[in-house]
């Protein structure tokens, strides 16, 4: 289940890395009784889109809005109440309005673009590597990654399939500074391959790592 969530103007500007507010609102929405800390993340969350790039940070427009999938519909309900209870953001915005949507009718192919950067990370002995979508391993790290959080709700993996989208012509990658740390992640279009119900997971539960901190949100 997906949420779309209408953001009002905001009063001061949004700092460019701004992704650690948003993950903080999301966690002050999911309430008290908060499980999700340390567990492997089942939601993905975009980026703000439509917002107006200034020159000290971005400001939201009319049309400004952001989206929060969960594979669990409980925690998509908290969100809600969470809003209800207390609508603010960050910088003087506020939330005006949810539109709630169930995944779509998938087929056993489906080319996805995003609305975050996908993060993948491959630890290589005391060191972690960045793995970008030009590196011969992406398409099978994301796979793996999917394919392990699939298992741990129960649901098969099997013929899961994950590959970059080589037809799109403007492939980058993009340092995210997050808290001080920086995070080379990949933005660029995906195929997911297997059954329809793999990848309406993968469209409410994001790709790669870090999809709890707004990494690799499907569009």
């Amino acid at each position: 289940m997906r949420i779309y969530i209408k953001l009002s103007k905001n009063k001061e500007f949004i700092p460019f890395n701004y992704q650690y507010l948003l993950t903080g609102v999301i966690h002050k929405w999911i309430g008290k009784n908060n499980h999700e800390h340390g567990k492997i993340s089942l939601y993905s969350f975009s980026w703000l889109q439509n917002v107006k790039v200034a020159r000290n940070g971005f400001n939201l427009e009319p049309d400004s809005y952001f989206f929060f999938s969960a594979f669990q519909e409980s925690l998509v309900k908290q969100i809600i109440s969470g809003i209800m209870e207390d609508p603010s953001l960050f910088c003087g915005s506020r939330a005006l309005d949810i539109q709630i949507k169930n995944a779509p009718d998938f087929d056993k192919e489906e080319r996805f673009f995003m609305q975050s950067p996908i993060l993948v990370k491959k630890r290589d002995g005391e060191k972690v590597r960045h793995v970008v979508y030009n590196d011969a391993d992406f398409g099978l790290l994301l796979t793996q990654n999917l394919a392990d959080k699939l298992e741990a709700v129960g649901l098969s993996n099997e013929g899961l399939a994950i590959s970059l989208d080589t037809s799109y012509a403007f492939p980058q990658t993009k340092l995210v500074d997050y808290k001080g740390i920086k995070n080379r992640a990949s933005l660029v279009p995906v195929v997911v391959k297997g059954s329809a119900e793999q990848i309406a997971f993968a469209w409410a539960v994001g790709l790669g790592n870090s999809t709890g901190i707004g990494f690799g949100a499907v569009k």
